[in-house]
């Protein structure tokens, strides 16, 4: 369950029904406002019923709108603290902001999304996912796009620590790897939206050839956690220049550095030796 109620909203928006929607899009204009409003005023202000505004709030994974209302109010807090710690007024780019403006946004959008993303990270789960890679005989890692990007950086990380891992960014190739993984093998599937279709078609070619599967996604409820066996969830709310493509990726990557790194702890010795053997393979082509 994630900490942050609007990172909730963002991350099941597309699975709420259109009147939880409506609710949804009223809370994201002006949160501020709806940590002051009890259920009826929100009801009345979003066109709905308190009933809608109970079941939008449960969709959401919190127990009641009082909960949802006090982790808004936690999220506001902690957003201003961190705004201050920034200088910035508000976090979305603007296109007529300054340089300076700018890369200040930038750099509080992203520090955001990981801390909201270990804030929440089901940590049975990445030691679940940790445990099978450690066991697999190969592993194979699915991405495109920026996606793509972040399946490289782990197969380069798993690579150097002597792992059999590779990034597959074309389907064709996804596909037919996946078909001839087995239950002693791992798919690591990485898909933002969750709902990429050469992600989800692959994790399910890997899933039926009897391959652990795992998805780095920010939606818990998407088609690609649905098809896999242990889900690591991201928490980055969507905006109009980081959309899929820089905070997303961000927190991506900084999932997956967890996962590589409880790897190395729990085989110290064996790993911390193949990184040594792989650095001084390439120092001569440093210049001094």
């Amino acid at each position: 369950m994630s900490t942050s109620a609007t990172t909730a909203i963002h991350q099941r928006l597309s699975g709420l029904t259109p009147t939880e929607q409506r609710i949804a899009r009223h809370v994201l204009d002006d949160p501020g406002r709806v940590v002051e409003a009890s259920i009826t005023q929100l009801a009345a202000e979003s066109g709905t019923s308190p009933a809608s505004v109970a079941r939008f709030s449960q969709s959401l994974g919190f127990a009641g709108y009082p909960e949802f209302r006090l982790a808004l109010a936690t999220e506001l807090d902690r957003n201003e603290s961190d705004r201050e710690r920034f200088q910035v007024a508000e976090g979305d780019v603007d296109r007529h902001d300054d340089a300076h403006t700018t890369v200040r946004k930038i750099a509080f959008a992203e520090a955001s999304a990981i801390e909201r993303t270990a804030r929440q990270l089901d940590i049975d789960e990445l030691e679940r996912g940790v445990t099978a890679i450690r066991k697999a005989r190969r592993i194979d890692i699915y991405g495109a796009a920026s996606s793509g990007l972040a399946a490289l950086d782990l197969e380069q990380k798993l690579h150097r620590a002597g792992l059999v891992a590779q990034a597959r960014t074309d389907l064709h190739l996804a596909l037919t790897g996946a078909a001839l993984l087995d239950s002693r093998d791992v798919a690591v599937a990485i898909s933002h939206s969750g709902r990429t279709l050469e992600i989800v078609q692959a994790a399910e070619v890997a899933a039926a050839s009897g391959a652990t599967t795992i998805a780095v996604t920010n939606n818990p409820r998407s088609p690609l956690a649905r098809v896999c066996t242990l889900t690591l969830v991201t928490a980055v709310a969507d905006s109009t220049f980081r959309s899929g493509a820089m905070a997303s990726r961000i927190a991506q990557l900084a999932v997956l550095d967890f996962l590589f790194v409880r790897i190395a702890q729990a085989d110290y010795d064996t790993i911390s030796d193949n990184l040594k053997r792989t650095y001084d393979a390439v120092t001569s082509h440093r210049i001094d």
